[in-house]
């Protein structure tokens, strides 16, 4: 028996599973110190199933903390930052695209020293200690205690970025150390990113992590609790205190995972319909399919492992405007309750739209009887455009594929849609986010360049696999249930003959 919640900017969902089966599901305001909204929606879920809380096993929560405070600017802890890639790397800086008011939060200490390898595997230059002793002096004399450090070609070859680590834990114990190679993607800058994030939002982590695990044993569950990351699947809440940028984009995860398990669809896309947006992804043989583009975190490139996601101004609280003829991007969001027309407010939205029309029953009816049919049948017809041309652009191939409706707001959408071969409307659809963090597995990902004329391709996959694998373990999977679902091979042809890139994820059950 386990707890899937998903914490979301206005909303935590939560539901409760028993194997398969949904013994309760709720959805309560977040509140603005999340705590609240958690409490609130688990006293819902155990007095609706009568359910005591020493019968929990796990928790799975996903959150969007860590990508707020990215955006808003908030709970980010100064950084140290090593690049180990001189000479070459001199031309283009740490941080040197980042936004500036990202830049002045950060304030980060910048140190750039000789060493890494290029793709071939010959060293840059060798590493200078003197170089590195410096970097530290630094961070003591600054009293910087989160560091990040990225080196050429890391995921390749990690030996700089381990030797510069032993440096610092052996100077300052107490310091708080990301690596890039850590997070597994080849690309120097946008790996460096994506570690400087990381390093930045560790103090936050333990606050936020600490939080959950507060809420939670308020409520007398003293059960193990995991974090979804952006994959999906899960973290131990040790795990996500070292690496909370793993989280970034998992509530559409969540919800893709959800969908799937409601419906058992292994391939579809499914359109999650929030307050604001839409959030449109695909699912393949039951897992998001990933984004192999750079993804901007507010305002930074980085190459997280990301569900390839389209977002669309498309939500319950979105505005209709010019008699139905144009809906979105802008939305009332959570303020639905007090500023749409059916609530008493004066902004008319696509609630106001779907209520008029008979098709749902929220607020007072009564205050949207002066709209036209005209309006009414203009404005639907635009949302239905407006989901099929996104869903169009989705679709692998451009092959027909089933659609599966998901969200609060998939209320929106009252008849069928063009661009769907068949459409699905599951039970609990509401909920989604919350039951795809609840049947979450633990996942591992490795990626490297080999050249296979060097190393078999056998042998360069079980290398990698077994990387993979040693990760996932970490993450608080069980060894013995890991399994292989996606191996990526990239031909360089621009590289030695047999260069490839290889990028390998494994999943596994949940440790017991």
């Amino acid at each position: 028996m386990r707890i899937g919640i998903d914490v979301g900017g206005t909303h935590t969902d939560a539901v409760i599973l028993d194997g398969d089966k949904i013994l309760s599901a709720t959805k309560a305001l977040t509140s603005a110190d999340v705590v609240g909204g958690i409490k609130h929606a688990l006293d819902t879920l155990l007095l609706d199933a009568s359910i005591k809380p020493e019968r929990i096993q796990t928790v799975m929560i996903g959150t969007t903390q860590f990508t707020n405070a990215i955006v808003q600017r908030r709970e980010l802890s100064r950084t140290g930052v090593i690049r180990i890639a001189l000479p070459s790397g001199k031309g283009m800086p740490p941080m040197i695209d980042w936004p500036d008011d990202m830049r002045e939060t950060i304030d980060a200490d910048i140190h750039m020293i000789r060493g890494g390898y290029l793709y071939d595997g010959h060293p840059l230059a060798e590493l200078c200690d003197d170089e590195i002793d410096a970097a530290i002096a630094s961070f003591k004399a600054k009293k910087i205690a989160n560091i990040a450090i990225a080196s050429a070609f890391s995921p390749m070859n990690d030996a700089p970025e381990r030797h510069v680590e032993d440096r610092l834990r052996q100077a300052m114990p107490e310091a708080r150390i990301t690596r890039s190679a850590q997070f597994g993607r080849l690309g120097l800058m946008e790996r460096e990113n994506a570690v400087i994030m990381n390093a930045t939002l560790l103090p936050f982590a333990d606050k936020v992590v600490s939080a959950f695990l507060g809420a939670l044993k308020n409520r007398g569950l003293t059960c193990p609790a995991y974090i979804s990351q952006n994959d999906g699947t899960l973290m131990s809440s040790d795990f996500v205190r070292h690496f909370p940028a793993l989280t970034f984009s998992s509530g559409p995860t969540n919800s893709l995972r959800g969908a799937y398990k409601l419906t058992g669809l292994e391939n579809a896309i499914v359109v999650d319909i929030g307050g604001t947006t839409s959030d449109i992804g695909v699912l393949q043989d039951g897992f998001p399919r990933e984004s192999n583009v750079v993804v901007d975190i507010g305002g930074v490139r980085t190459n997280f492992r990301m569900p390839d996601i389209l977002a669309l101004g498309l939500g319950g609280g979105s505005l209709v405007s010019d008699s139905g003829k144009s809906v979105g991007p802008q939305s009332v969001g959570h303020k639905l309750v007090t500023d749409g027309l059916v609530f008493g407010g004066d902004q008319l939205t696509t609630t106001d739209i779907i209520v008029a029309a008979g098709q749902a029953d929220i607020g007072d009816k009564n205050r949207v009887s002066h709209l036209s049919e005209v309006v009414i049948q203009t404005a639907k017809q635009t949302m239905r455009d407006m989901l099929d041309r996104s869903i169009e652009m989705m679709k692998p191939g451009g092959k027909d594929m089933p659609v599966i409706l998901v969200g609060g707001g998939s209320l929106l959408v009252t008849e069928g849609l063009a661009a769907a071969s068949k459409l699905y409307r599951p039970e609990n659809a509401g909920v989604a986010n919350a039951i795809g963090a609840a049947v979450a597995q633990v996942g591992g990902e490795a990626e490297k360049m080999v050249n296979y004329r060097i190393t078999p391709r056998e042998e360069s996959v079980a290398e990698i696999t077994q990387i993979a694998a040693k990760r996932a373990v970490a993450a608080g999977a069980e060894p013995t249930s890991i399994r292989t679902v996606d191996i990526e091979e990239t031909a360089i042809p621009y590289m030695d003959e047999g260069a490839t890139r290889v990028r390998i994820k494994v999943i596994g059950e949940l440790a017991g």
